[in-house]
């Protein structure tokens, strides 16, 4: 699904070039669950943003679905964001001028789903998350966890092939942070890829792979035993 060739990034500053990634080359199949892990500023980031194509590398080549991700142009890289990716964040990201109901209903309004349908995809998402009741608040009167859980639905709503978590549990208490995982390991088993960045050893391990990073290079590749 995801095939990353020697992918470096980097700014230049007069005369010294700063390296954010070096020489990564990854490949991650369809309906793998993987985290990314490593210490601050080590490129973890970075390249979840590369692969989400909010990023460009400086050299390098990203394959998806043996499509060459790094040749798209701007309409495509829209595309691509309607309809295969979605994105989880750590400051969640929601529109604050907006419901529960309508920051999940964005992304299908985006993608020109009828009224109709989004109704029925909104309905569906609120029921599973058990955020019925909480459909007319706004984020400012939601918790933490609630406020992440909304994310998700949102992330989800458009049925993306790929799911990019960059420090999903961040800003969470343990216990909520163990319910968002939870929730992902389970949208895995349902089929979506996800690739997710943390800091957190126990939420790493509720993917299949690890991939640690310092320096901008890729230090270990491993399945979870």
């Amino acid at each position: 699904m995801i095939q990353l060739n020697n992918i470096f990034k980097y700014f230049d500053h007069k005369f010294q070039r700063s390296f954010v990634l070096k020489d990564i080359s990854l490949h991650i199949e369809e309906g793998e669950f993987v985290s990314i892990m490593g210490p601050s500023g080590a490129g973890k980031s970075t390249l979840l943003n590369i692969i989400g194509l909010l990023d460009e590398p400086s050299e390098g080549e990203y394959f998806f679905n043996t499509e060459a991700a790094h040749q798209l142009k701007e309409k495509q890289k829209v595309e691509f964001h309607r309809h295969l990716v979605g994105f989880i964040f750590q400051a969640f990201h929601l529109i604050d001028e907006m419901t529960v109901y309508e920051n999940i209903e964005t992304p299908l309004v985006y993608k020109g789903v009828k009224s109709k349908e989004r109704k029925a995809i909104v309905a569906d998402l609120l029921d599973r998350f058990n955020m019925v009741a909480k459909k007319d608040l706004f984020p400012s009167q939601l918790s933490g966890g609630q406020q992440q859980l909304v994310g998700i639905a949102r992330a989800i709503a458009g049925k993306p092939k790929l799911l990019l978590a960059d420090e999903p549990t961040g800003n969470l208490h343990s216990d909520q942070g163990k319910q968002i995982m939870a929730l992902l390991q389970t949208l895995n088993e349902e089929g979506i890829t996800i690739i997710q960045v943390t800091h957190n050893e126990e939420f790493a391990r509720y993917g299949k792979r690890i991939i640690r990073i310092a320096d901008g290079r890729v230090e270990s590749d491993e399945e979870v035993r």
